[in-house]
């Protein structure tokens, strides 16, 4: 059974949609999903109702400036100013504390793809007692000084133009090279997944094709700093199983590249159990690839392992 329900963002402007997928028989776990940049949690259908056939209840929201999540169409891409990156891991939190008193006894998961894993690791150094395990989906690792000139570019431009303002430079810095490895493209997105009718509803859709604003961005880049000082992963509990699953053709990851520092980091500060799955020929959703079958079934197989 699917169910939307609606809840108040802690921006303390919009109203959060979340929708959720609820198993016909007993419930043996929680997974909770934080989706990508530019799309939205209603694209997850296929891979939560298949958890559902195995116990899973499934849950996710759209995160603010994406689909249902803004007050108008001119708030896509936008979070909030000047805490955005804050309201969004608030906004994480509370699903969770919504979800976990409908199943107070359940053991509880997180699940984040893309832009959503930056949020899920954010989210386990803030949040992450109590988790039975966290999967972190098409992950990478940004160097420092990109970072900062990214946030330098979007908070001089918003001198100008505003918060609001949708850079074509900006948009260019974060997605220019994504596609350069499978050229000649049939399309800008081919990056995404070998399956090129995904990549057809996806170019179809509104909400998976807009540009960020400057605050997105910045914001976003904020949240990337934040996860990758030492410090900060440090806070994550030692004790938490992470699961660590991308796509070897991912640009994201950097190829694997930046899933592997991301891995080395994390066993570096003393996290105990780590599984990391680069899928061959996988591009960036590897949910959506034409491998998709194996891929679920590796999730859900870990998933159960340690809900038992």
């Amino acid at each position: 059974m699917i169910n939307n329900f609606y809840y108040p963002s802690s921006d303390k402007e919009t109203t959060i949609h979340a929708m959720e997928w609820i198993p016909e028989g007993d419930v043996r776990a929680i997974l909770q999903i934080s989706h990508g940049m530019v799309e939205h949690i209603s694209r997850y259908e296929r891979f939560a109702s298949y958890l559902n056939q195995y116990g899973i209840y499934v849950v996710g929201n759209d995160h603010l400036g994406h689909g249902e999540s803004v007050t108008g169409d001119d708030k896509h891409g936008y979070f909030h100013h000047p805490d955005g990156n804050q309201c969004v891991i608030a906004d994480i939190h509370k699903l969770r504390r919504i979800t976990a008193e409908k199943y107070p006894d359940r053991p509880y998961f997180v699940l984040g793809h893309s832009m959503g894993s930056f949020l899920i690791r954010q989210y386990l150094m803030m949040h992450g007692e109590g988790l039975a395990g966290a999967i972190i989906m098409g992950t990478g690792s940004q160097p420092g000084p990109v970072l900062m000139a990214g946030k330098s570019l979007c908070k001089f431009l918003s001198l100008f133009h505003g918060w609001n303002y949708r850079s074509s430079l900006a948009n260019s810095m974060a997605f220019s090279s994504n596609n350069k490895r499978f050229e000649p493209a049939r399309t800008p997105y081919d990056w995404l997944t070998r399956d090129e009718s995904i990549v057809d509803i996806y170019m179809k859709d509104p909400w998976c094709t807009f540009v960020f604003t400057l605050n997105g961005f910045y914001e976003m880049f904020k949240g990337i700093q934040f996860i990758q000082s030492k410090s900060n992963i440090d806070k994550i509990p030692k004790d938490c199983p992470l699961l660590i699953v991308s796509g070897r053709d991912d640009p994201v990851g950097n190829y694997g590249k930046g899933v592997r520092k991301v891995v080395h980091d994390y066993r570096k500060a003393g996290i105990r159990d780590i599984r990391m799955r680069l899928y061959k020929d996988d591009r960036h959703e590897i949910l959506n690839e034409l491998d998709y079958e194996k891929v679920y079934r590796d999730i859900r197989v870990w998933l159960l392992h340690y809900a038992n």
